[in-house]
């Protein structure tokens, strides 16, 4: 019989494996100590419970801690993992360092059904959305765990495509019973699902990034098929009912495109569509991908884009270039492994 995960359960979950194990209440607390906060990998390292707990727990149950298959470690320090999935498949993580900070792009799902034009994950297509537990194992296995200062959902996947499950990640993330993070340590980066936005901003209080990348709907449409369902100038409209004016931050990534949406008439235009929200835009530098004819702007052409927005008050930053000699883009490494290619551990 295959064996339950224990990772990614919240305590009213873990309360009913302990019931149904025959133990006490307090034993819950416990088991979420020793999933969270100690993170063991092992029942049996769960010193502090009877044997006999240990034994009925094991026989059901296990960790669902699962050790990455490869890692690539580029000049910069950036290192993109590749982690198993329990349906057999892959996803990748990427620890970004830079200064005190130390940042883990985790992903939410094998696969993407959003197909963005410049984007490697969305080729492969979509397999399946991932739990909470094979989140949370993302964040807990790679070897640079202890030093992570923030944490956003970015990689693979579109996180509010799996909004339970991405929701119960960022619950053992933020509560006192889990990992106790402050929220303002964790983003969330989506295209805009806005039937999933208004779950999102009542059960969570981590920042959001909406992905934009052009402010004209027709332009958007080639670059992000979803622009049909999910218009962006519907997404902002629905984004200025909520309150960012405390500790929750909006911000929005704009990926520029030589020729694309990266023409003054296209700042102009971005600057009309967010004015008044107290967002900052996060300027990205494309990372050229296989077969694609999309290319990145110029750096002149970066430097006055910014500018241009900062000149009507937005504040505008300009997202460091980071994991280029190794495969950077979000689907890459996965891409390679599926198709066997060798990678070697850096």
């Amino acid at each position: 019989m295959e064996k339950k995960i224990l990772l990614g359960l919240g305590p009213d979950e873990l309360q009913k494996v302990v019931s149904a194990a025959g133990g006490k209440p307090f034993t819950a607390r416990q088991l979420a100590e020793w999933l969270y906060v100690h993170r063991v990998a092992d029942i049996d390292d769960m010193t502090s419970l009877s044997k006999r707990m240990r034994w009925s727990l094991s026989e059901s149950y296990e960790t669902g801690r699962m050790g990455f298959t490869r890692v690539q470690t580029s000049v910069d320090g950036t290192r993109k993992y590749l982690f198993p999935t329990l349906a057999g498949g892959a996803v990748e993580s990427a620890y970004i360092p830079d200064g005190d900070r130390a940042t883990l792009c985790v992903s939410s799902q094998e696969g993407c059904r959003m197909g963005c034009r410049f984007c490697m994950t969305g080729r492969g297509g979509f397999t399946r959305s991932l739990t909470a537990g094979e989140i949370v194992n993302q964040i807990f296995s790679i070897e640079e765990s202890s030093r992570l200062t923030n944490i956003v959902f970015m990689g693979m996947g579109e996180p509010l495509d799996n909004t339970e499950e991405v929701i119960k990640a960022i619950d053992v993330i933020t509560s006192p019973w889990g990992m106790a993070w402050s929220p303002t340590r964790v983003t969330l980066s989506t295209i805009g699902v806005m039937g999933s936005i208004p779950a999102f901003m009542e059960r969570t209080s981590v920042h959001l990034a909406v992905s934009l990348h052009s402010p004209e709907s027709s332009v958007r449409g080639t670059l992000m098929p979803v622009e049909r369902r999910y218009p962006i100038e519907e997404v902002v409209r629905m984004l200025r009912g909520y309150d960012f004016r405390h500790q929750r931050r909006i911000s929005f990534e704009y990926t520029l495109f030589d020729g694309v949406n990266d023409r003054k008439c296209d700042a102009d235009r971005l600057a009309v569509l967010i004015a008044g929200m107290g967002a900052r835009v996060n300027l990205i530098r494309f990372h050229r991908i296989p077969d694609s004819d999309l290319a990145p702007s110029s750096e002149e052409t970066i430097a006055r884009f910014k500018s241009y927005l900062e000149r009507h008050g937005i504040v505008t930053t300009v997202r460091a270039s980071r994991g280029e000699d190794i495969f950077a883009a979000c689907g890459m490494l996965s891409t390679a492994d599926k198709k066997g290619v060798p990678v070697g551990k850096g």
